[in-house]
């Protein structure tokens, strides 16, 4: 443990980060689940209400710096394309 006061500010700072983004990383693999799941049962409705929510956790994981501008690209193309090729 720290001794001095700021490192034990920066011990509490840390933890709370690291909480949150486990958090947001949480969400954001959680909806792609669930989207992936809502298209192999084959529930149109679901997955395009799902994949409007996963966009905005990716979109927000991007913006806090969690998950690189390209890779958030290819995750909602591939989602989309699934979706968009449902019977």
């Amino acid at each position: 443990m720290p001794n001095i006061k700021s490192s034990k500010k920066a011990v509490k700072v840390i933890a709370k980060k690291t909480d949150n983004n486990h958090e947001l990383k949480a969400r954001v693999k959680n909806s792609i689940k669930n989207t992936d799941k809502a298209i192999s049962a084959n529930d149109k409705e679901l997955a395009t209400t799902l994949f409007k929510d996963t966009q905005k956790s990716i979109d927000k994981a991007v913006s806090k710096g969690f998950i690189k501008k390209n890779t958030a690209s290819r995750q909602k193309s591939r989602l989309a394309q699934k979706v968009k090729n449902m019977k």
